[in-house]
């Protein structure tokens, strides 16, 4: 009996304590960005996030005034490369002829410092628990300190990239001249908070996920795939799956050629303990907490001329929610971006989504 016990003991998996070599975060798949060497982060937790490392790229050329500099943030499971594809260039309103542009990754989303990149002993599991107000923290030393900048003529983002622009409204109001959040509110909601527990439910069940020490991300590809299915659910509308959209919109021949080819495949390649680390900052997002919980009081700090830029169709931030909080930002104006693909439509799959927010974000550089 026990030498049968010793021989299962030594048949368990290997409690790994060091980082992971995931290509998808490299420069092969992110092109090519900088690392900006933050030192030791001390965190909301009051944990230290030890030799963080900012990941950013630049685009177009800062002037003499140092008055033309757009912030651009991430999302959840967004690296700076999908913003750089979709956002930046010739032709958009974030035109690096006239805009010196900083696109940053957010810290935990793999191509900061993260989970499976960081040394032993804030490796995997062990790294710390972030909030979005440590990325805004990081944000700023880094374009204060590496470039000089004292103000924003505009800060921008979608989604946890809208929530991380809120904060910096919330937090340095003196410095964001103008601030865009996109399909993003500025107090997680509690619909929210749930839905975003199934997704982290739907990895950490993985039998496989042994505790978050996995030897690859693809250990966990059964909990990443029922991850992917759920974020299926909300992340796109209804009237996207209605009207087979997967087929004009993406060119997908069936439901199920969508749900493999386009969710599963999209998350397969990432780390499960970083959209985690990501989860776990989607989840607390609220620049109430600067005000004792009170949100008119936390917004009613924003001096930046604003614009909420809801998506028609989203599940995850609906435009009601983002009415309200514009209701409580001085001057704020909104601009509903019409997509029948939902939250989803960030990504820019439908031809007239990224019409709509240059001709928006254009409106508010001219102001």
């Amino acid at each position: 009996m026990h030498e049968g016990g010793s021989r299962r003991h030594r048949s368990q998996p290997q409690v790994r304590d060091a980082m992971i070599d995931n290509p998808y975060y490299g420069p092969a798949a992110q092109g090519a960005f900088k690392l900006y060497d933050l030192g030791n982060l001390i965190l909301e937790s009051g944990e230290t996030l030890r030799g963080a490392k900012l990941a950013y790229r630049t685009f177009g050329t800062l002037n003499a005034e140092k008055s033309n500099a757009v912030l651009v943030t991430t999302w959840f499971s967004g690296t700076g490369k999908v913003m750089e594809d979709v956002y930046v260039g010739s032709g958009h309103a974030l035109d690096p002829e006239r805009y010196f542009i900083v696109i940053v990754d957010q810290l935990g989303g793999g191509v900061s410092s993260s989970p499976q990149n960081m040394p032993a002993p804030q490796a995997m599991a062990k790294f710390p628990r972030l909030s979005i107000g440590d990325d805004v923290q990081a944000q700023h030393r880094m374009v204060t300190d590496l470039f000089g900048i004292r103000r924003l003529a505009l800060a921008v983002g979608g989604s946890m990239g809208g929530q991380q622009v809120y904060e910096w409204a919330v937090r340095y109001p003196e410095m964001v001249e103008r601030a865009a959040p996109i399909a993003a509110t500025a107090r997680i909601s509690l619909h929210q908070q749930v839905f975003v527990e199934s997704l982290k439910e739907a990895i950490t069940s993985d039998p496989r996920w042994n505790d978050g020490w996995y030897a690859s991300g693809l250990d966990v590809r059964n909990g990443m795939d029922r991850m992917a299915r759920i974020v299926a659910v909300l992340g796109w509308s209804p009237q996207f799956y209605q009207q087979q959209r997967w087929r004009s919109v993406l060119g997908m021949a069936s439901l199920d050629d969508f749900i493999n080819g386009v969710m599963k495949a999209y998350f397969e390649p990432m780390d499960p303990n970083v959209l985690l680390a990501e989860m776990h900052k989607w989840q607390r997002a609220d620049v109430s907490r600067h005000a004792a919980g009170d949100l008119a009081k936390a917004l009613g700090c924003i001096s930046a001329r604003t614009m909420i830029m809801p998506i028609s169709h989203d599940q995850f931030f609906p435009v009601h929610e983002c009415e309200a909080d514009c209701a409580l930002v001085r001057d704020a104006r909104i601009r509903t971006i019409q997509s029948p693909e939902g939250h989803m439509g960030l990504n820019g799959f439908e031809p007239g989504y990224m019409e709509q927010v240059d001709r928006y974000l254009n409106e508010l550089l001219e102001s």
